[in-house]
């Protein structure tokens, strides 16, 4: 397998990159990614000189550099992680960078692998495309539920996972869509929700929560995520659509008692704030179908705790990578607000 993953700098690619060259000796890598504030070269400095693994800088809503890296590297297979993924930058700022690369940016690529007989594309997508359950219920989404996106950031990758469903129909594109709910783990950007609790709870601040702190979540340890991801390239079939969760649900307040209860902080810390615009109540995954094709997670809900202590462990002892991205935003957003 020659394989192209596009936004391999990121969380969620570069430890796909590092587990599928770990795991799979006849893999060949090309991690084709922008660079924006959230890819990380820093994330993959361990492989970096693999010979199965090459970088090449590009922007997936450029068809002619999509079709030269495909052509160049003899690419007979793709995987997207390629996204706009911060919820409250999509409801606060503008949504143009969130449609171009979550919608359009996975139409290019659809067109990219229609012209250049791709085996197979496996789009990754998230459980935020189908909306909200109720919080007292026991549903689940499966992969029938309908599409339903509360969100601006769903909105947008909803797009792109239809456009690869009408890709398939229309013209027989070999693709793949994945559905993962909230992934945790090394090499995630400071923005989200554990990362940043660590750092404050690290330096004895206080950690904010959204109304009542009751919204529902199924977290998945990112290694888990590769390794489905890893087997759905080899027995996905085109066309289908998969779930992938590991039956962890949590609400936001459990998560949080979890962290102050490592730094053996107490609920003082907590600040309850106002809730965010159009939140989802709960996410809840049936991952019943890729079961079916051999997949299990490694950290199920009952080592939820000890994958959240490694992780807690990691960031506490990578401060330096920390703070590398921390600057690097802040020259993107300064950046971005002299374009402005």
């Amino acid at each position: 397998m020659i394989l192209l993953v596009c936004g391999g700098a990121g969380f969620i690619g570069s430890n796909f990159i590092r587990y599928k060259l770990k795991n799979d000796p006849d893999c060949t890598i090309v991690n084709f990614d922008k660079l924006t504030y959230a890819g990380n070269l820093d994330n993959l400095k361990d492989v970096e000189n693999d010979p199965r693994y090459k970088f090449v800088q590009g922007d997936i809503t450029d068809l002619e550099a999509l079709n030269n890296v495909i052509k160049e590297n003899n690419i007979d297979h793709v995987i997207n992680f390629a996204a706009e993924t911060h919820v409250d930058r999509s409801i606060h700022g503008g949504m143009k960078d969130f449609v171009l690369t979550n919608s359009l940016g996975v139409q290019m690529i659809l067109d990219a692998v229609r012209a250049n007989n791709i085996k197979k594309f496996v789009q990754v997508s998230t459980d935020e495309v189908f909306g909200a359950l109720e919080l007292d219920s026991n549903d689940k989404f499966t992969e029938q539920t309908p599409i339903m996106p509360n969100m601006p950031y769903a909105a947008a990758k909803a797009g792109g996972d239809l456009m690869c469903n009408a890709y398939f129909v229309t013209h027989k594109v070999p693709v793949v869509v994945s559905h993962c709910s909230n992934n945790y783990g090394p090499y995630q950007f400071p923005e989200k929700v554990i990362p940043s609790f660590i750092f404050r709870l690290s330096n004895k601040e206080k950690v904010p929560i959204y109304g009542d702190g009751k919204n529902v979540r199924d977290w998945i340890h990112v290694d888990d995520h590769a390794s489905a991801l890893s087997l759905l390239l080899k027995k996905g079939v085109p066309g289908e659509v998969y779930n992938i969760g590991s039956d962890n649900e949590r609400n936001n307040l459990e998560l949080t008692k979890m962290l102050l209860d490592h730094f053996n902080l107490g609920e003082d810390m907590i600040e309850y704030v106002e809730d965010r615009k159009g939140h989802d109540r709960r996410y809840a995954i049936d991952s019943s179908k890729i079961e079916s094709l051999g997949w299990k997670p490694m950290y199920p809900r009952e080592k939820f705790a000890e994958g959240l202590k490694q992780t807690i462990e990691w960031y506490l002892s990578n401060d330096e990578w920390v703070q590398k991205l921390r600057d690097r935003k802040a020259e993107w957003d300064e950046k971005a607000l002299r374009k402005d």
